[in-house]
């Protein structure tokens, strides 16, 4: 009898502590929110946040504050090394390397941008349709895609720079001809593991038309790869304006950007290394931050894919 009643003296419920409840239970939170709190864990990816902020501020400032013009010539002055009058010397004409510098930066990161978010674009929209139709429709985009990827991307780029000109909006134009494909891929593969879903099956059953499906149900649940892609577009759109330029097929003088600047720069690195060692610092400093971010937010939206 006395080890029956200690029995059941184990098993005597305790009042509920509704205050200390509500301390114990944690708000719910999104999915992206949850993935911004693993990205901000990631120290080096959140150091190249900032370095890119600092890179995008010092673009948009310094040409407007400084007294002196990303054009001037100043021929007294030419190749003038670093000083407290030019902080990154001048070049061959006696222009500010530092404020062409900053110009430079501003549209060797437009047209990373640009070009990126024109990729998106089109990607997005081909690639979408493509997975989600599938059958007839999916082979006949997918081989016109494929046959667009068999022609060199640089040759592409190169032939629209040499028959419509040397400007800026050619070249954005020039890298979006083929560079969406590798996106429209992304968001095919993303979309056909996604329309077998069933919350897409239910907006199907309840009558959503396919533009409300795809863009409204399909294409927000696939977006972490696509950012990550995005991310990483940015960097390649950046090194192929600067290897075009290096080839002298950048944009017309007296504009700048950071791969101008390199290959007036490359003749006089004996004499004048400056003149290279700036922009070429700098296209490698853009493009480290922009891979490692893709990283991190690679690793913080699928944690699955942390090595």
């Amino acid at each position: 009898m006395t080890s029956s009643v200690g029995e059941k003296e184990k098993f005597v419920l305790v009042r509920q502590n509704l205050e200390e409840a509500e301390k114990i239970e944690k708000k719910s939170i999104s999915f992206w929110v949850d993935a911004f709190y693993r990205f901000r864990q990631n120290k080096l990816a959140m150091f190249c946040v900032f370095l890119l902020l600092v890179l995008v501020a010092m673009a948009i400032f310094v040409p407007w504050f400084s007294k002196y013009d990303y054009d001037t010539n100043d021929l007294m002055n030419t190749n003038q090394p670093p000083s407290a009058k030019h902080w990154f010397g001048t070049d061959d004409l006696g222009r500010d390397v530092f404020v062409r510098t900053w110009v430079g930066a501003r549209i060797s990161l437009t047209i990373g941008v640009v070009a990126a978010l024109i990729d998106l674009l089109i990607g997005v929209v081909w690639g979408g349709i493509a997975g989600y139709k599938g059958g007839r429709v999916d082979e006949v985009m997918m081989r016109i895609a494929d046959i667009l990827n068999g022609i060199p991307y640089l040759l592409v780029i190169i032939l629209f720079m040499v028959v419509f000109g040397q400007e800026l909006w050619t070249m954005i134009l020039a890298m979006t001809v083929t560079g969406w494909i590798n996106m429209a891929r992304i968001v095919r593969g993303q979309v056909l593991q996604l329309k077998n879903q069933e919350f897409v099956l239910a907006a199907r059953t309840l009558g959503a038309s396919f533009n409300r499906i795809l863009f409204k149900h399909v294409i927000p649940n696939a977006m972490g790869p696509i950012l990550v892609t995005l991310t990483l577009t940015i960097p390649s759109a950046i090194f192929t304006e600067a290897f075009l330029s290096f080839l002298g097929l950048g944009l017309n003088p007296p504009l700048a950007s950071w791969g101008t600047m390199a290959n007036e720069g490359l003749p006089a690195l004996e004499y004048y290394p400056w003149r290279l060692f700036f922009p070429a610092t700098f296209i490698c400093l853009t493009m480290f931050a922009l891979n490692v971010i893709g990283d991190g937010l690679r690793d913080a939206i699928d944690p699955r894919l942390r090595k």
